[in-house]
Formats: structure tokens, C-alpha cells, sequence
């Protein structure tokens, strides 16, 4: 086997690896945001370090790989993706971190169960969780058609989002007291949207590299 197949096949299972451990960070942040569970959202909190590590290691692999080996053709399409993957992965973990830190931040606050329920937050979490396990089995099975349903959830979570803020606003000014609860809500819902976008961003990747396709800047399949 190649040197550089071999060098190819490590970072491949490297951004695996860092993938499922983003899938249950973003999985964990959302859960802990519905349950109130401070636990939950201070492990999500801990482990954002080893996504950090994850993505130090994955760069500079891609860089090495880029500088030794000169790859070419789909080889240095897929370095070239797995560069950009791990980064969007990494700003999914960061919103994810940001989402438990909502708890970890006010432990005080309680979400009333008839606003988690109107805004359709668990529809959204479970929507980018969705996503994010989408781009998993794209990018395993190299499947450029699993990346392309991507495009769709993410329009069906901009919807949620757009909803939720006039919903939001709605029971804000029929419970002004509640006003602070809502403001961490609508913080978790653009995070939550960000996800979205990264999800995206990744799906646009995994065509790159599979079917030499830009997608970028350009309507979605």
C-alpha cells in the first residue's frame, strides 16, 4: 500500500471520529437545553476540548499530506474537503458548547414547557441532528446523494427558525416576566440555525470531493 493511501485512510477515519463525537455534542446540547439537565450540558462542556484536539491534529494532517505527497485528482479533492469538513465540524461543536453553556451560564432558568412545545425546538434539534447523521453516511459511504437531502432539511430549519421568532415574540409580550427565559431561547435557536448552515456547508463538501462539483454560491440541487 502507498505511503500516501495510508496517510489517506488515517484521515479519513480521523474525521470520522471527530464527526460522531460532534453528532453527540450537538445530540447532548440540545437534550440538556430540553430537560434542563446542567449535567448533561457541563459533559458537553468538558468534552469540547477533545473536539479542539480533533481539529488541530485533522489540519495539520491535511497539511502535511498537501506538502509530501502532492496528491492529485480525487485524492487531493478529498484532502482538500476533509480540510474544510473539519472546520465546519468544529464551528458545530462551538455552537453546540454554546448551547450547553446557556444552561451552565443561568442555572436558574426553567423554560416554560408551552414555549419548548410552540417553538418547535425539539423539531429543530432533532432536524440538525438529523442533518448531521446525513453528512456522517454521505461521507462513509460515499454517497453524494445522501449530502443532497441535506440542502432540503436545511431549508425546513430556517422555516422552524423564522417561526420561532415570532412565536417567541408572541409569548413575550403575553408573559413579560418570562422575557430573560425567552432571550436564552431565541440564543439557542440561532445557534441551533448555524448548525444548520454548517450541516450545509458540509453536504456542499462531500460533492466536491465525490463528483468534482462547486457547489458553492450556486442553487442547490
Amino acid at each position: 500500500m502507498r505511503h500516501l493511501e495510508q496517510e489517506l485512510i488515517a484521515l479519513r477515519q480521523d474525521v470520522i471520529d471527530m464527526w460522531k463525537i460532534v453528532i453527540s455534542q450537538v445530540a447532548n446540547s440540545g437534550e440538556a437545553i430540553l430537560s434542563f439537565d446542567k449535567d448533561l450540558a457541563q459533559k458537553v462542556s468538558m468534552r469540547e476540548k477533545k473536539v479542539d484536539a480533533y481539529e488541530l491534529k485533522i489540519d495539520s494532517d491535511c497539511e502535511n499530506i498537501i506538502a509530501l505527497h502532492q496528491p492529485v485528482a480525487i485524492d487531493l479533492r478529498f484532502v482538500l474537503a476533509a480540510l474544510k469538513i473539519n472546520s465546519n465540524l468544529e464551528r458545530i461543536a462551538d455552537f453546540a458548547y454554546g448551547i450547553s453553556r446557556v444552561l451552565i451560564n443561568n442555572p436558574s432558568v426553567i423554560l416554560d414547557a408551552e414555549i419548548i412545545t410552540s417553538s418547535n425546538l425539539r423539531v429543530m434539534i432533532d432536524q440538525v441532528n438529523k442533518m448531521l447523521t446525513q453528512g456522517l453516511d454521505a461521507f462513509e459511504n460515499e454517497k453524494s446523494n445522501f449530502a443532497a437531502a441535506i440542502f432540503s432539511e436545511d431549508n425546513k430549519v430556517d422555516e422552524i427558525n423564522n417561526n420561532a421568532a415570532r412565536i417567541i415574540a408572541d409569548y413575550i409580550q403575553k408573559n413579560p416576566d418570562r422575557a430573560y427565559e425567552c432571550l436564552q431561547l431565541v440564543s439557542a435557536f440561532r445557534k441551533l440555525e448555524r448548525i444548520g448552515d454548517h450541516c450545509s456547508n458540509i453536504a456542499e463538501e462531500i460533492f466536491f470531493y465525490l463528483d468534482a462539483k462547486v457547489l458553492k454560491h450556486s442553487p442547490k440541487l
